[in-house]
Parts: C-alpha cells; structure tokens; sequence
C-alpha cells in the first residue's frame, strides 16, 4: 500500500464543510448527526466550533475558498445573534474567499424569517437549500416534517425579498404512502417555482431511526418497487423536458448553476470538515468528530475533537474516485485520473470498465467513462464494482 504525494495533496482546501447540528423536531427517517434543540447548549456549540477553526486553520491554513456549505441539522434555526456571531468566526478564520464564491446554508421552510435571512446575507450567505420534501401536507406530517406548504411558499418569498435568488429545494420519493401521481404533483409545484436548482432523494430506511422500527414491524407502506422505478424515471423525464440538467444522479440544474460544494465531494477533492460529527478530508487524511453535542464542546478544550482520522492510501482514493465520481452525469476522465494519481485508469480499473461497458451500464467517449441512461436506474451496482478490486490483485 502507498501514500499519495505530490501537488494535489499539498494543496489547501478550498471548500469548508461546518455541521450546527440542532433541529427542531427529529423526523421519523432521520439518522444524520441532529438533536432537538430544546436545552442545547447554543452558544457553547458556537464557541466550540470557533476553537475548532482557529486549531484547523493554524494546523492547515487555508488558500482560496470556493465554496462553504452549513448542514445540519437545521443551521438556520440559530437566532439572528447566534447567526451572526457564527458568521462572522467563519469570516474570522477563512477570510480568503473566490469573488464568486458559494456560500449555501440548509433551511427547513419555516425556520427563515426576514431578520435572520438579513444576517445570513450580510454575512456572506448567497445560497439557501430548503429541505421541502413533499407538496402534500399529509406526506409531510407522515415523515415527521412540521411544515406544510404555505411555509414553503412564504420562505421561498422571504428568501428572495433578503435579495437570496439562488435557491434549490430538496424533494424525496419512495416516501410512505406516497404514489407516482403524488410525486408529479410535488414535481409540477417545484418546478413552478421555476429555481436554479433542485435535489430529489429516494428515502433510504436507515438504522435507529422511527422508520427503521415500523419497517422491522411490518408497519411501514412504502411503495413497490416498480412504483419507486415509476417515479424515478417520471423525475428525470419532467427535469429534462423543464430544461434542468441531470448532473448527478439525484441533483438537477440550470446551466452554469451546479452545487459547486457537492462536485468537490463527488471530484474526491479535499474539504475542511468542522463541527460535532463533521468528516473531512484533507492531504490524504479522512477524519470524523466527535458527535455529541456536550462531548464535542469538552473535547475541543483539549485540541482538535476527533473521534478518528486515518491516512487514505493511494489505492483507497483511486476507488473513491471511481465511486463518487461516477455518480455525476459526466463521469470520470482518464486525464482527470492521470493527474490525481499519476496512473492510466485503464491500467488500474481495466476489468471493470469493461464489464460494465459490456453490461450496458457504462458509456465510453473520449477518455471519459459515465453512466448509461440505463446505468443510471443501476448506480449502485455500477459502484460497487469498483469496491476492493485493487485489494484483490
């Protein structure tokens, strides 16, 4: 096993992952690293993560940022002065930012009032991601959601009058009870909203979740199979003929308006990770905090809250450039790979591109491998070929 050197992992990050990881509710399919925020020690949170970001930066100091993204959580249920003094740490300790840099926070409709979306754009916010979910109000009481749609209509409005115009929503499938002509619907009244962009999720029933318990109770009426295929081609087809780009496979954009965040994960380029139960990865170390919010604020008075960081070796990043990046509907390029790690990709990955491109499920152009429109339905087939083949040989 070999360690990656070189240019690539002696740059800076450019672009600074921060987790707030309270919420007001705990919806029923939620396993991310959230906790209601009745009680919470807020600005202890707040004061933590700053101690984080001084000892990250004087650790790796920063270049350029390109492109900042708050996840949660609900990051905007912060009150207008935790908001600002949460900003203003983050301008403390990475100043340098692209003049075009992208700057996006998650909102839950509801939680965006004109006096906190002032502080968040005046604090350099210029991207908000509404996790909207459904246009049913049944649905939405269903996954433990406590908006309804008069909240998303009223956010999206309060957004654009703090002068925040680029906006995306996030939509989800295979919800309980939820059938093809309802996720229509939900498609229909997105997109007459007529956003940059939108990002539509098949629900996954995770682990210690509500959902996690009715499922193994036979007490959750999920769709069918065919029904969860049936609505997934209907999202791509309405996106398409909408003018939205398929850039990834669950992400769809006008032109020119991509989440440049999200292409440095599925590029496998390096990111600061900050924050209780924040990954991040940098000069070919992944590494996880902390997760809880009181042993977060303790373990930052003793240095960085790590709960683990490991050494990625060269053949772990070539898999998770394979993995990752086949997810984006323009692939992976040989030069792109050559440039990372030195290496043809045919010469390190030749037995499963042709497997896959014989299947159906892999397209050849030009040095650039991508999903099939087929593959696309098979993603996580496709992926999983990639996983330990460089082990096996």
């Amino acid at each position: 096993m070999t360690n990656l050197s070189g240019l690539q992992a002696s740059r800076p990050p450019e672009a600074v992952y921060i987790h707030i990881p309270f919420c007001t509710n705990k919806c029923f399919y939620c396993d991310f690293n959230s906790y209601v925020l009745k009680d919470q020690p807020v600005m202890d949170y707040l004061r933590a993560l700053e101690q984080e970001m001084e000892l990250t930066v004087r650790d790796n100091p920063p270049g350029v940022i390109r492109s900042i993204f708050v996840g949660g959580g609900t990051p905007t249920v912060l009150k207008p002065e935790e908001m600002e003094y949460f900003l203003k740490t983050v301008r403390t300790y990475f100043p340098n930012w692209a003049e075009d840099i992208e700057f996006s926070m998650e909102a839950n409709p509801g939680t965006t009032d004109p006096d906190k979306l002032a502080v968040m754009k005046a604090g350099g916010v210029n991207r908000v991601s509404f996790g909207v979910q459904a246009f049913q109000n049944e649905l939405l009481s269903g996954i433990g959601r406590i908006h309804n749609t008069d909240d998303v209509y009223r956010s999206l409005d309060n957004a654009r009058a703090a002068g925040l115009t680029n906006l995306s929503i996030d939509l989800m499938f295979g919800l309980p009870n939820q059938t093809v002509d309802m996720l229509g619907e939900s498609i229909k009244r997105a997109l007459a909203l007529g956003l940059p962009h939108y990002s539509i999720y098949s629900l996954k029933v995770e682990e210690n979740t509500l959902f996690h318990t009715l499922f193994n109770k036979n007490q959750l009426p999920l769709p069918t199979e065919e029904d969860e295929l049936a609505m997934y081609l209907l999202l791509m087809s309405s996106m398409e003929e909408a003018g939205y780009g398929q850039y990834e496979i669950s992400n769809f954009a006008k032109p020119g308006m991509e989440s440049r965040h999200n292409i440095t994960y599925w590029r496998n380029q390096d990111y600061y990770g900050l924050g209780a139960g924040a990954h991040g990865y940098a000069r070919r170390m992944r590494h996880i905090n902390v997760k809880g919010v009181s042993p977060y604020i303790e373990a930052t008075k003793n240095g960085l809250p790590r709960l683990n960081a490991y050494p990625v070796t060269q053949e772990e990043a070539m898999e998770d450039f394979m993995m990752v990046g086949l997810r984006m509907r323009e692939g992976v390029t040989g030069e792109a790979f050559r440039k990372q790690f030195g290496r043809q990709l045919e010469d390190v990955f030749g037995r499963p591109l042709q497997k896959m491109l014989s299947a159906g499920l892999l397209e050849h152009e030009g040095g650039n491998y991508r999903l099939s429109r087929q593959g696309i339905l098979f993603g996580n087939d496709v992926f999983g070929e990639f996983v330990g083949v460089l082990t096996e040989i």
